[in-house]
């Protein structure tokens, strides 16, 4: 398959960069490194080298990894052409995600001052309003997006319920914006109760889009065997 340099090389920058990043501080870095924060915002486990610096980047090289490999596995692959920017601008996202945590996580071996009750939910909302965005340019395959038995077998209920989501996601992040301002603990319930709530309601949703659909059909697998 052929590379797409412009985006697949931006990302490989990104990647290296972390890597560079980690092996540079490796010498001078602390002993132990903060690598969790508790629902208030303060420290509350240390790592050591390995856990602080290059964690986050093998998380980071993973997901790209799996991200790149999944539209060549899909059963539906050829459905991934019809939202193959939107599927990349989510990939490049999730890598700069990694990587800004990674910067904050580094920042905090090295200077302790951070504000982490601040900087995650800033950083979680900005990446849902992005993914919110993009939510509703995902069509159907069986790995990413809203995957329910429902919108897995009907266009109607696939389109409008990653629609909704779209926003459902969009809002989620604002709000989670506005509490990155006040406390982490508000931000989590924020998110969390944001998150838990949608979801509900958006599977019900699906169902009741299907139902409504008279072209479903019978999603994979699903068919009386012979």
């Amino acid at each position: 398959m052929k590379i797409a340099w412009k985006i697949e090389l931006p990302q490989w920058i990104i990647l290296a960069a972390m890597f560079v990043a980690a092996a540079i501080a490796w010498p001078h870095a602390p002993d132990r490194i903060p690598v969790h924060w508790n629902i208030s915002g303060q420290v509350d486990r240390y790592g050591g080298r390995f856990e602080g610096l290059l964690l986050m980047p093998l998380v980071a090289l993973g997901v790209y990894v799996v991200m790149l490999v999944l539209p060549r596995i899909d059963p539906g692959r050829a459905n991934y052409a019809r939202f193959r920017g939107a599927y990349n601008a989510i990939r490049i996202a999730l890598v700069v995600f990694f990587a800004v945590f990674d910067f904050i996580v580094q920042k905090s071996a090295f200077t302790g001052r951070v504000d982490m009750g601040r900087l995650a939910p800033l950083a979680m909302g900005i990446l849902f309003v992005f993914l919110g965005a993009l939510l509703g340019k995902i069509r159907p395959n069986w790995f990413v997006g809203i995957r329910t038995p429902w919108t897995l077998s009907s266009k109607l209920s696939w389109v409008r319920t990653h629609r909704a989501g779209g926003w459902l996601f969009m809002l989620v992040g604002l709000a989670t914006i506005v509490a990155s301002f006040f406390s982490l603990r508000v931000s989590f319930w924020v998110l969390i109760g944001g998150l838990t709530g949608g979801t509900i309601g958006l599977i019900v949703y699906s169902y009741l889009l299907w139902r409504q659909d008279p072209d479903k059909i019978p999603p994979a697998g699903t068919l009386p065997a012979d």
